[in-house]
């Protein structure tokens, strides 16, 4: 489902998903409130959202498509990159947040990706230092108010894979763990592709949050 002011983009939008061959698009809206009573009536998967929405918060408006269809990944596309977009995106749950200028291409890519249950944004998050510190500050908050599960000493994570997982957590990129830890890139790789394995989620900072929860690693003050 699509919900953009912009005519002419959503058109754009459904010729790149529909070409793709195993997309439909099930409605459109121009805003808000009938973007609401459409998502209720055809429960879409995925459901693209224009961020700069002016009839309405496209945030608040994501937030109350994510109450009434749980399931439906939501996708935030944006003229232009602002963190405090970003972070709020994530908090609602949010499945990513792209900028407009995305290829049809990679636009089809991430559709597929969300339907899947894959959350993109996580990463964009952890690589923005600002961004990351705040939400996992609010991850920290959390394990605050549920004491992590230190009665549970084992992990199913080596030693190195915990080191990784704790550089991940303060927004280390992967080539930045991999100079800093004197490995190459693709063992970095290797390792948080062994990481989301042995937790069974689907990505960076899932694993960073269950492994706080768990009381695996800790996070510092700010």
């Amino acid at each position: 489902m699509l919900i953009d002011e912009h005519p002419l983009f959503r058109q754009g939008c459904r010729n790149a998903l529909e070409e793709a061959g195993d997309c439909t698009i099930v409605a459109e809206a121009s805003e808000s409130a009938a973007g609401l009573d459409l998502a209720k009536q055809h429960t879409p998967d995925v459901v693209l959202i224009d961020a700069l929405l002016s009839t309405n918060d496209a945030l608040e408006l994501a937030r109350q498509i994510r109450h009434s269809s749980p399931r439906a990944a939501i996708i935030m596309l944006t003229a232009f990159e602002d963190e405090e977009q970003l972070f709020q995106s994530m908090k609602l749950g949010a499945a990513a947040y792209l900028l407009k200028g995305i290829s049809a291409d990679d636009l089809v890519n991430a559709v597929r990706k969300v339907s899947t249950g894959v959350y993109i944004i996580n990463d964009n998050v952890l690589s923005r230092p600002t961004v990351a510190s705040r939400v996992l500050r609010s991850f920290r908050e959390m394990t605050q108010e549920e004491p992590p599960e230190v009665q549970q000493v084992f992990t199913p994570l080596s030693q190195r894979e915990i080191e990784i997982l704790d550089y991940i957590a303060r927004g280390n990129s992967n080539k930045e763990i991999a100079k800093s830890l004197k490995i190459s890139d693709q063992t970095v790789k290797n390792h948080i592709t062994s990481i989301l394995k042995k937790l069974s989620v689907n990505d960076r900072t899932a694993a960073v949050v269950h492994a706080l929860k768990k009381g695996w690693i800790k996070m510092d003050g700010d």
